[in-house]
């Protein structure tokens, strides 16, 4: 059951060439804050192309990692492996101007889909030290990732499929999500390949933006609390089809087991490998 709870008039995301996008003059030097649903930018001369983070954390190799939609860029030279060099930065979109907050590690590419890859529909970005984490966003606060023991595995996980990497089974509850409309939530009505169907809205920019659990029992966002929630993570926004419910999010399972399955064949690892979100508020 779809609960509206908060408008925000502003303008699923653009997929746009990936470019190297040069970082403006002057940029500042002090930390900068990165959150679930922040928005960013791949070039600072395309600012209205934009996704959002769904999660920060850090990975088994210490490195500091934001996760966001992979249909947000489309480049088959770079896609579906790891780029170790600085070619694509990402952008903080209300603040340009201080510099790239990270680069691109990893995304999978559509594969000719409007909504990106059917199960594996993220990005990896590595954050530079100059970030700060936090598991506060405007509304949604993380609090570690999603696990459904003894739930169906991710059709990406490794046998046997670890309990973060088990899916929410359709209508036993809610996912609460953060985006340009607000902070809404809904019932998962479907879970097709690790890809929940809710009445929980999205729309145009929100691609890769925060979806959390809510834990029975606890507050849903209200007039009374300010909208806010709290919750593991438990996905990000993929987009909206004609189905009904409309509106789909990539699972956080489907995410951490193709981390998983990529890491154990990959010599040296992968970025994002045993992802956790951030413990700083």
């Amino acid at each position: 059951m779809l609960k509206r709870l908060f408008v925000l008039l502003l303008g699923l995301a653009v997929v746009w060439t990936m470019g190297a996008g040069a970082a403006q003059a002057g940029q500042r030097l002090q930390d900068k804050r990165v959150h679930n649903a922040m928005q960013i930018v791949f070039s600072t001369s395309t600012p209205d192309n934009y996704c959002t983070i769904g999660a920060v954390g850090t990975d088994k190799y210490g490195h500091r990692i934001a996760i966001t939609a992979g249909h947000c860029i489309n480049d088959p030279r770079y896609a579906d492996r790891e780029i170790h060099d600085n070619i694509q930065p990402v952008y903080d979109r209300a603040d340009t101007g201080f510099g790239p907050l990270g680069y691109v590690r990893y995304f999978k590419d559509p594969e000719g889909s409007q909504t990106g890859h059917v199960t594996k529909d993220y990005m990896v970005i590595e954050l530079l030290p100059r970030t700060v984490l936090s598991s506060q966003g405007p509304y949604l606060k993380q609090t570690g990732e999603l696990k459904v023991p003894g739930g169906t595995a991710s059709p990406n996980a490794l046998d046997p499929a670890s309990d973060n990497e088990r899916l929410i089974a359709p209508g036993s509850g809610e996912i609460i999500t953060s985006g340009q409309t607000g902070c809404w939530y809904g019932t998962v009505m479907d879970n097709e390949d690790g890809v929940y169907l809710s009445a929980a809205t999205n729309t145009l920019g929100d691609s890769g933006g925060p979806a959390i659990w809510h834990v029975p029992g606890t507050a849903l966002p209200s007039p009374d609390n300010n909208f806010q929630a709290e919750g593991p993570w438990a996905g990000i926004t993929k987009g909206f089809t004609l189905s009904l419910p409309p509106f789909l999010y990539t699972s956080s399972a489907n995410i951490l087991a193709d981390l998983r399955a990529r890491d154990a064949r990959t010599p040296g690892g992968v970025f994002g490998a045993g992802f956790e979100v951030t413990t700083n508020p």
